[in-house]
């Protein structure tokens, strides 16, 4: 059986680190430029080789995407990036464009290329075309079925190794191949820039009528009607490993640590449990189901992987997340007392349960018995967006560990 890799998006350091004290084995980012992910946070130069640095000593890896659709103005840039990245050392450059492929074997030969889904890789020929130009890995095509994984396998060679996303949203456009976002906005989607159309409500005016809207609708509340649901494979991990993946990709670098957290954990205790034994696995499955459901959501689908999309793969009726817990903040210190020290991304106060998130896949309910500010005076809620607060919970927590409160 081949070694099932958990890979997993980080928008910044704080991210990247969390993918890493639970349970990652990869973790992929972009830097301020020639990535497909423009609206996060991204990587300074600092932070990229610092959180290099972070994920290797904990014996993790780390891509960096470099997969936009290029112009002739980005390919001086892209060469003077990838070298800054030769000494930086990432484990892979993830790339879609032919051209920046050869500029990154003639500038960093020794930094394995993965060709991103962005190339629409949906066939075993062009697999072995990209095995054949030197790169290591491929990310499936998102519309590409279990079967179809399966055939590609069994026809690429076996040291070729399969990427396929398993969770997160999913794009209205085959690969992400899209224009809508520059179409009405000037933002384009392909050079990271999306604005996300696909997620607005929409109306059709009749030609003889102009100026008068008709709702796309078979309700009062309008229709998404290209609003996708999200990925969500993890009742299905068994499927995935059987036919081959090497690495399963969660979808998300615009997200939070604490999304990051919440489906590592799940994801990492799902393989482990079915590669240690299929039954443990079957009896996690309603575990796996709440954890993930913790997260924050638009409603699940298996996307392609079991057939054609149809009207079930959609949401009409809004375009909002479901989201049931609130990120609270990370573990940063412990002092001679017990008391954690956080920078609290919401509010909370003295006498509430929160909920800590421990790596190994269990939950700690606990009551904050006391807390103090900055300057280690008693408070009774941190009120202030990444203020610095010291928590009583009772029992020593460690840093790294992520606190979170049901809405």
């Amino acid at each position: 059986m081949r070694k099932t890799e958990l890979l997993i998006p980080a928008s910044s350091l704080e991210a990247l680190k969390t993918a890493v004290y639970y349970g990652a084995d990869a973790v992929y980012i972009g830097g301020e430029m020639y990535g497909l992910r423009a609206k996060a946070k991204n990587f300074s130069k600092t932070d990229m080789q610092a959180g290099i640095d972070f994920a290797h000593q904990h014996g993790v890896k780390v891509y960096v995407t470099a997969n936009i659709v290029v112009h002739n103005e980005d390919l001086n840039g892209i060469r003077d990036y990838f070298r800054e990245l030769k000494d930086m050392g990432p484990d892979a450059l993830i790339i879609s464009d032919p051209g920046v492929f050869m500029i990154s074997r003639e500038v960093c030969p020794e930094i394995p290329v993965h060709i991103s889904t962005q190339a629409n890789s949906t066939n075993y020929a062009t697999y072995n075309f990209w095995y054949h130009q030197g790169a290591s890995r491929v990310v499936a095509a998102r519309e590409l079925s279990l079967a179809e994984l399966k055939e590609i396998r069994e026809r690429i060679p076996k040291e070729m190794e399969i990427e396929a996303f398993v969770h997160g949203a999913m794009c209205i456009s085959h690969s992400g191949r899209c224009l809508l976002s520059s179409y009405f906005t000037g933002r384009n989607a392909n050079m990271g820039a999306c604005t996300h159309p696909c997620r607005w409500k929409y109306y059709v005016m009749e030609e003889s009528r102009p100026g008068e809207y008709l709702p796309v609708e078979e309700n009062e509340r309008g229709t998404y009607i290209f609003n996708s649901k999200d990925l969500c494979m993890i009742e299905h991990v068994p499927d995935l490993i059987e036919v081959g993946v090497d690495s399963f990709k969660i979808e998300g670098r615009m997200k939070t640590a604490l999304y990051v957290a919440a489906v590592t954990r799940t994801y990492r205790r799902a393989i482990d449990d079915y590669l240690t034994s299929p039954v443990l696995y079957e009896r996690n499955l309603a575990y796996y189901r709440e954890e993930i459901g913790k997260c924050t959501y638009r409603q699940f689908t298996t996307g392609f992987y079991y057939g054609k999309a149809n009207e079930t793969t959609q949401i009409y009726d809004a375009s909002t997340y479901i989201k049931e817990y609130t990120y609270i903040g990370i573990v940063q210190k412990v002092d001679e007392r017990g008391m954690v020290q956080i920078y609290q991304r919401n509010k909370f106060s003295v006498g509430e349960t929160i909920e800590v998130m421990i790596p190994d896949g269990t939950n700690l309910y606990l009551l904050v018995l006391a807390m103090e500010d900055e300057k280690r005076m008693p408070v009774e809620s941190a009120p202030h967006p990444k203020q610095e607060i010291w928590i009583d919970l009772g029992r020593k927590l460690e840093p790294g560990w992520l606190l979170r409160r049901k809405v």
